[in-house]
């Protein structure tokens, strides 16, 4: 007769990681589907399962709470974009590919979820400081993107010249994206970005 297998128990560190993204993902969801407005705490612990008090152990308040959900949610694209980035091919298609990569990353959930927050930071002064060392952060591992795919041989300066175009020109897609903008006019913007790109860095 067969010993039944037994599932080992997670440790105090293990649970509490599981309990913080939890937390995270429930509160993506949140900003994502009620707006900043409508997302409470009592909401997102629901949501996650959670007590308030399991909440407050991890996040003392509402806006460390959002914005490590959002940096939770970066980090988790960048992770994709890292491996996606390595079977980009070679030449200039590379930089084109890399151009809809970013393009993925910033319109989807991490978009919307930056939107909820930033319009909410403008009246809010504790968010705000919350946000903004997480939007560099943001910036900088979106630089550490490019850098990979651009490779070896482009200027620095120019190199974030193209990030700040491109972030910003993406940022803008996406606002338009999330109103009811055209897709195709959206579509046609991008292309015309990355001739613009490939006819400069090539």
């Amino acid at each position: 007769m067969a010993t039944p297998t037994t599932r080992p128990h997670r440790t105090q560190q293990e649970r509490s990681e599981r309990t913080r993204e939890l937390l995270l993902d429930a509160t993506i969801s949140c900003l994502v589907e009620l707006g900043y407005a409508r997302t409470t705490v009592q909401e997102i612990c629901r949501r996650a399962g959670l007590s308030r008090g399991a909440q407050q152990h991890h996040f003392t308040t509402k806006a460390e709470l959002m914005t490590s959900a959002l940096e939770h949610l970066f980090e988790r694209l960048g992770e994709e974009i890292v491996t996606a980035t390595s079977r980009l091919p070679p030449g200039p298609q590379r930089l084109d590919e890399g151009i809809d990569l970013l393009w993925r990353a910033y319109s989807g959930t991490l978009s919307t979820a930056a939107v909820e927050l930033w319009v909410a930071a403008r009246t809010d002064e504790e968010l705000r400081r919350s946000l903004l060392p997480v939007d560099r952060e943001l910036g900088h591992q979106t630089l550490e993107f490019y850098r990979r795919i651009a490779g070896p041989g482009v200027d620095e300066r120019q190199l974030q010249t193209l990030l700040l175009l491109t972030v910003n020109l993406v940022r803008g897609l996406a606002l338009d994206a999330m109103i009811g903008g055209d897709a195709a006019r959206r579509t046609a913007l991008l292309a015309e970005w990355k001739t613009l790109v490939l006819a400069r860095y090539r």
